[in-house]
C-alpha cells in the first residue's frame, strides 16, 4: 500500500467480541468488544443479516476516509459507483466482509481524563469507540468508511 492508504486510514484495531447483544431491533445487533491489548472499548451495531456475529470472534476494524487503495478522496463518485460490476478497479472494501459509510459526530473526554469516546453513525446504525487519546488522535469529524472482517 502507498502512504496515502496509510493516511486514510484513521484507525485499524483487532477486537475479540465479548457480548451480542440481540432482541431490540430486528436484524440488528450490538456487538460489546474489547481491543487485543484491552485499551479500546468498542460498541458497534450491525445488521445480523449481512453479518451474524457470536461471542469470541475477532473481527479487524478499519476506519478509513476513503476505499481508494492509493488514498485518494473519492469525492466525485459515490458510493455505488465504486461498486459497479465489470472491469472496475479494486478497492479496500475487497478485502473485508462488512462495510458501511458514516460520520464520526461527536467526541467526549473520558471520566477518567485519561480517554476519549468517538461517536459515528452509519445511517442509524451506531458505533462507540472509548480508549487512549493516543489511539482515537487520527479521529475527526468526518464522514469515513467502516471495514470489517472476521
Amino acid at each position: 500500500m502507498s502512504t496515502g492508504s496509510s493516511d486514510a486510514n484513521l484507525f485499524d484495531e483487532n477486537f475479540k467480541i465479548d457480548e451480542v447483544i440481540t432482541g431490540k431491533y430486528a436484524r440488528v445487533a450490538r456487538l460489546h468488544c474489547k481491543s487485543a491489548d484491552e485499551s479500546v472499548v468498542m460498541r458497534l451495531d450491525v445488521n445480523t443479516e449481512l453479518f451474524p456475529c457470536v461471542v469470541g470472534e475477532n473481527l479487524k476494524v478499519v476506519l478509513a476516509t476513503t476505499l481508494s487503495l492509493d488514498g485518494s478522496k473519492d469525492d466525485d463518485k459515490g458510493w455505488r459507483d465504486v461498486a459497479k460490476t465489470g472491469n472496475a478497479e479494486a478497492t479496500l472494501a475487497d478485502g473485508f466482509d462488512y462495510v458501511c459509510h458514516g460520520k464520526i459526530y461527536k467526541f467526549e473526554d473520558g471520566k477518567d481524563g485519561m480517554t476519549i469516546n468517538a461517536y459515528v453513525s452509519f445511517g442509524g446504525l451506531l458505533m462507540s469507540l472509548t480508549g487512549p487519546y493516543k489511539k482515537l488522535t487520527p479521529l475527526r469529524v468526518d464522514y469515513v468508511y467502516l471495514l470489517v472482517k472476521k
